[in-house]
């Protein structure tokens, strides 16, 4: 039998486990992490991902956790209505919703899908070699017919095997992620939506069982003070319109993650190296501006699953040939919408706002219509 040693038990790496082991391949999975509790709070998976969680049976289980309902867009901080859609007409056009969750939610149903013997918890990787697919780990030497490198945007295998290539660089803006409790009262009532301002975006997407994922953008030092993160965002969202600043207050401190945003500056000439895949951030690490960072980490792992078939010898060339234009095109217009969240001269923000709103008189179709090529993949089949 066929074995593969994936590099890192995120969504990515777990999935590419669960794909390849569906293909008959013994998979070991190595995390450093002690367990599978995972960095994070909600996440988006999108009509594209979903197509593929179906080719490892997980799919329909993350579509019975579907929150989004009626309508959504974008909004100015007063409230208005810049561009309207809604999750009724994204879902009749792609022919599957976007499902929000939370990302424990998510690493626990893709873990169920691999055999137990599979992970190796407080497992660290030191190296990989592409010719010969030993890897040496803190827990002894491994040999691997595949390795798949799903170790993050500060991947220690990318830097090995592409050592010229540009690492990480800052995108200009701090993010906050948060999932709070629904508010009671008026403010109780969640649509999805993200409300764009002067170089700030604040997200709101409603979960199940009465949650809400929260998401906030800003420029890197505009939030100031050494004070904690709810303070901040208090300063720099609390005047929003509702829900905003309720569902700030609801939030608890500690439970606030505040990040500055990095990505890869430019694509990787290929997304291997002799018997080493590379796979999601440690591929192709983009800004969440298009919710598509996990998404395409996971049509990496069925795609390199398809590509891998039932046995080794792996040539990994038409992995690299169905993923790089793809994620390329993807991280850069990723990168694009960050820019234009950035924009903070009152000129600029309010051509933004009326080219938006010209958008939106046009149909409510074009809210969704920018997302065209990206959720209308399907995964190849078998």
């Amino acid at each position: 039998m066929s074995h593969a040693v994936i590099i890192g038990g995120g969504i990515g790496g777990l999935t590419a486990a669960a794909a390849l082991s569906r293909k008959g391949w013994q998979v070991t999975v190595c995390e450093r992490a002690p367990s599978l509790e995972p960095v994070g709070s909600g996440i988006a998976i999108a009509p594209n991902a979903l197509k593929a969680l179906d080719t490892i049976g997980v799919g329909d289980r993350v579509r019975a956790l579907a929150a989004l309902q009626g309508e959504a867009g974008l909004r100015a901080p007063d409230g208005r209505r810049l561009l309207r859609t809604s999750a009724e007409a994204a879902t009749a056009r792609f022919g599957d919703p976007t499902v929000l969750l939370l990302r424990s939610t998510l690493i626990g149903l893709l873990a169920s899908a691999l055999p137990p013997e599979a992970l190796r918890l407080g497992t660290t990787v030191h190296a990989a070699d592409p010719r010969t697919g030993a890897v040496s780990t803190s827990a002894g030497d491994l040999r691997a017919d595949l390795v798949v490198a799903a170790d993050g945007i500060n991947s220690a295998v990318r830097r090995a095997l592409f050592p010229g290539h540009p690492g990480p660089v800052h995108a200009g803006a701090t993010s906050w992620r948060a999932v709070v409790p629904r508010p009671e009262g008026p403010e109780g009532e969640v649509r999805g939506s993200e409300t764009w301002g002067p170089g700030q975006v604040f997200g709101v997407m409603p979960l199940v069982d009465g949650l809400v994922y929260c998401y906030a953008t800003a420029p890197a030092g505009r939030a100031g003070g050494e004070d904690g993160a709810k303070a901040k965002l208090t300063r720099l969202f609390g005047t929003w319109h509702d829900p905003i600043p309720a569902l700030i207050h609801a939030a608890r401190e500690g439970e606030i993650l505040e990040h500055d945003l990095y990505c890869l500056p430019s694509p990787l000439p290929a997304f291997h190296s002799g018997r080493v895949a590379l796979l999601g951030d440690a591929a192709h690490a983009m800004t969440p501006n298009l919710g598509q960072g996990a998404c395409q980490a996971i049509e990496d792992a069925v795609v390199l699953a398809h590509v891998a078939g039932a046995a080794s010898p792996v040539d990994l060339g038409p992995y690299t040939a169905a993923r790089l234009a793809r994620t390329t095109k993807i991280m850069r217009r990723s990168r694009t919408i960050c820019r234009l969240t950035l924009w903070s001269n009152p000129l600029a923000v309010r051509a933004r706002q009326a080219a938006m709103a010209f958008a939106g008189r046009l149909g409510d179709g074009n809210a969704t219509r920018q997302f065209e090529d990206v959720f209308t993949w399907r995964p190849p089949a078998s």
